[in-house]
């Protein structure tokens, strides 16, 4: 059955929140355990949606996986030999799925992975995935909805040089790179914190890599990979929308587990709207005052630019914010879905291309609301926290795939956000 939040608006949540591991790092550093035989274990792994789809996702493989969401521990034990092909039937549900492709064509010398789904912001292509895997020397071709990519005499190191900084090709490329023989190396590579955090790990496994975190990863392959215990980083992203949360509901939030230097050009820009931004023993704490928000202008970028997954956020704290602001998106072509939901709350923002230029209005006004992707659904609940009477937020399975238990941290922040059955199919 479909669920819905209700939120009532009004309330200014205050008091602290912890932030767990990273989403976009744990499923990685899931999909990476299959390069070595044995048992990987990750900790601090968040309590979503996702993670239980890619552990069956790794099952289907041949993967042992025993998943404790309660711990945030999920234990791998990969046997010598390992399944190749992803099927549709869970690839459909999880974009982050297409992460096991450099890991498997690396260790199986094949990989069938299905084309996958997963949000609805735009497409996002695989063609530098497979230019990167073909400069390894694998052969990819897509057959009958199937991403395949063959290298039965194994994959040889080489120059190769992004068109654009994508986080998932870099991971592909870093991970079947990490066993291909000789030397890869990576120019205009993504240089987010997930990245780094995977190369820790594939270091940890025995990898030889260097200069993650910049535009330039080197490799040096290896014959064989050993399991190991990790910590997933902090969810940046998830401590970036508490960070609005506060300043568009006029809150007082500490962020713990949350790390600033994640976050430099989001909490720069609320700092300069006039938030107080500051850290602390356990992450970091962002406040409001009681006058009303300043817009600001917003353009996403890759790291260390803004975040594209927190442009909703930026596009809810203006609509009620004082002035107006332009939101420009530049990494997805299709992720301004969460504007004709914020319009039936009575903000003001027009699409132009992929630019929003948002009025802010003084308040919003609950309504029935659909969320279309993780990030639109945590946002539209913000919204209807600076909204007058309920919000109704239908969608909830797309929030619940980032934010575990989202509902009751807020009510533990003091506002009033519960779940419920939502009997009434949702016509648009």
């Amino acid at each position: 059955m479909r669920e819905r939040f209700r939120v009532r608006g009004g309330a200014r949540p205050v008091g602290a929140v912890t932030v767990v591991g990273a989403k976009n790092s744990a499923l990685k550093l899931m999909a990476a355990s299959v390069l070595a035989e044995g048992r990987t274990t990750l900790t601090n792994v968040p309590a979503i949606a996702d993670v239980t789809i890619m552990a069956e996702l790794l099952r289907s493989l041949d993967v042992d996986v025993d998943y404790d969401p309660a711990a945030g521990v999920v234990v791998l034990d990969v046997p010598e030999t390992v399944g190749h092909r992803a099927d549709y039937r869970l690839v459909r549900a999880l974009r982050a799925s297409i992460s096991v492709l450099g890991p498997l064509v690396a260790r199986t010398g094949q990989a069938d992975v299905a084309v996958p789904g997963g949000d609805a912001i735009g497409s996002r292509g695989l063609d530098l995935h497979t230019a990167g895997l073909e400069a390894l020397g694998a052969a990819v071709h897509v057959s009958h909805g199937y991403l395949i990519a063959e290298a039965p005499h194994g994959l040889t190191g080489t120059g190769i040089r992004l068109e654009f900084p994508s986080v998932g090709a870099t991971e592909n490329i870093l991970t079947a790179a990490v066993l291909a023989r000789g030397r890869t190396r990576i120019d205009n590579a993504a240089r987010e914190p997930e990245i780094v955090d995977l190369a820790d790990l594939l270091v940890a496994m025995g990898a030889r890599v260097s200069g993650a975190g910049s535009s330039h990863i080197v490799i040096d392959g290896v014959e064989a990979l050993q399991p190991t215990s990790h910590a997933v980083i902090p969810d940046r992203i998830a401590a970036g929308t508490w960070a609005f949360a506060a300043a568009t509901t006029r809150g007082d939030l500490e962020i713990v587990g949350g790390v600033l230097e994640h976050l430099r050009a989001p909490l720069g820009a609320l700092e300069r709207a006039g938030c107080t931004v500051e850290p602390t023993d356990r992450g970091f704490r962002v406040a409001a005052g009681p006058a009303r928000p300043v817009a600001f202008d917003v353009a996403t970028l890759p790291y260390p630019g803004f975040p594209t997954d927190l442009q909703p956020f930026a596009i809810t704290y203006n609509s009620v914010a004082a002035g107006s602001a332009m939101v420009t998106e530049n990494v997805f072509e299709a992720r301004f879905r969460t504007v004709q939901e914020l319009a039936r709350l009575g903000a003001d923002a027009q699409v132009d291309g992929h630019h929003v230029m948002v009025h802010g209005v003084r308040m919003l006004s609950g309504a029935p609301v659909e969320a279309s992707d993780i990030r639109s659904g945590a946002a539209l609940v913000i919204a209807g926290l600076v909204a007058e009477g309920e919000t109704l937020v239908s969608g909830v399975h797309h929030i619940d795939r980032g934010y575990p238990r989202f509902e009751e941290a807020w009510r533990a922040l003091g506002a009033e956000v519960s779940r419920e059955p939502d009997e009434e199919p949702w016509e648009g």
